[in-house]
């Protein structure tokens, strides 16, 4: 069908204020990782009031809104969990009241990822407002446990549900810019065993702190060469927490063990980031197991659903015609080029895209810059401006691919 834009955008600023209020409910209700039930119900309800054709609560606690039933499946993404306050003294508005002044909105979950869960429900209203209609149905939803275990929710969806999208939107914050992935990451520990003795006369033992000193000094070193290419840039590693046991703190340590968060480029496998951290002459010395952790904490419904640590790299080729329906909507909706990127964190698209090599382009409203942090922040427009790209990019993703 052909498409007005003008008339997109015009719908979506007619909705900057419900959008806003909707926002600021949903930041209103806390919704940590494995707590956001309340903030589910919240979300339906609103897609029961637009009209959704149908809404879906799956046994992980994932809530899905569908709009048509056309055939070309298209889903668009944002976690509802969010990262707790930290420390509330560095906080100067309450963070669950969605506080608005200058067009701006504050609060936790704020640009990550509540408004864009608001944004991308109201583009569904833009389409059901306007009577929008093409051989596509389209599945906004909020997913859970994306802040402890990214991805973790679409292995489930896609596994469990059966629900394979052509195509995928990540609406991770961009400043509305156009991105095409990402660094992979993967938590792994580093153990090492040594044997306890009476403090006093530690000859005796094996001190494991004491062993695995040199393998910290060579994981530091193992960071400085680590390589990439120029887009998404350089793995890298770094030691996040060390811990020791003993018997007693009148004891010699007989275990030792380091937390490494190991962020992988484009060219790195889990098997390479293995390999490399087990020929280390250090690790090697002192036969140090090296462990990829295992994800196991249940969702809000009490499902757990295991899974390795290992969340891959992925990236949308430049001349990709996703890459290019993500572009040319934004052009013809704001008459201006965006800028095209690639996220320094971690999303949903590891195993969207990462482990099942479904295609996924990023646009999201708010400045990742404020992710997790006491000054996070969305500016309104942006709200407004995203929940037009995701009415409109569904029409041009079907242009460009017939």
């Amino acid at each position: 069908m052909e498409l007005n834009y003008q008339l997109i955008y015009a719908q979506a600023k007619k909705n900057e204020k419900e959008v806003a209020q909707f926002l600021r409910d949903i930041i209103a209700i806390k919704s940590v990782s494995s707590q956001e039930g309340k903030v589910v119900e919240r979300i339906k309800q609103e897609m029961e009031k637009i009209g959704y054709d149908e809404i879906i609560i799956d046994g992980m606690g994932n809530i899905l809104g569908r709009i048509g039933n056309g055939k070309h499946i298209i889903a668009m993404d944002a976690h509802i969990d969010t990262v707790d306050v930290g420390n509330p003294e560095n906080w100067t508005v309450d963070p669950f009241i969605g506080a608005m002044k200058g067009g701006i909105i504050y609060g936790r979950g704020a640009c990550d990822m509540k408004g864009a869960m608001a944004s991308l429900v109201y583009g569904g209203k833009i389409i059901k407002d306007l009577g929008l209609q093409d051989d596509f149905t389209l599945y906004i939803v909020g997913s859970v446990q994306e802040e402890d275990c990214d991805g973790l929710c679409w292995q489930y969806i896609i596994n469990e549900l059966k629900l394979r999208p052509e195509v995928v939107v990540i609406a991770e914050p961009t400043n509305l810019g156009v991105y095409r992935g990402q660094r992979g990451r993967m938590e792994i520990e580093v153990r090492v065993k040594g044997i306890s003795c009476h403090g006093s006369a530690p000859e005796r033992g094996d001190n494991a702190v004491y062993k695995m000193a040199p393998i910290v000094l060579d994981i530091e070193k193992l960071n400085e060469r680590l390589s990439g290419e120029p887009f998404l840039g350089k793995g890298t590693v770094t030691i996040s927490e060390i811990r020791s046991t003993t018997p007693s703190l009148c004891a010699v340590a007989d275990s030792a063990t380091i937390h490494l968060d190991r962020r992988l480029a484009a060219t790195e496998t889990w098997e390479s980031a293995v390999k490399e951290i087990q020929e280390l002459e250090s690790v090697k010395k002192v036969n140090a197991e090296v462990v990829v952790l295992d994800y196991t904490v249940p969702s809000w419904k009490g499902l757990t659903y295991p899974t390795k640590k290992y969340y891959p790299t992925w990236l949308l080729p430049e001349d990709h015609q996703v890459l290019n329906a993500g572009v040319s909507t934004y052009k013809k909706l704001f008459n201006e080029q965006p800028v095209v990127n690639r996220w320094v964190f971690s999303t949903n698209g590891v195993a969207i895209m990462g482990m099942h090599g479904i295609p996924c382009v990023g646009v999201g409203p708010g400045n990742e810059i404020y992710a997790h942090m006491a000054t996070e922040q969305i500016p309104v427009d942006h709200l407004v401006k995203a929940a037009a790209w995701y009415a409109a990019f569904p029409f041009e993703y079907l242009k460009l691919t017939k």
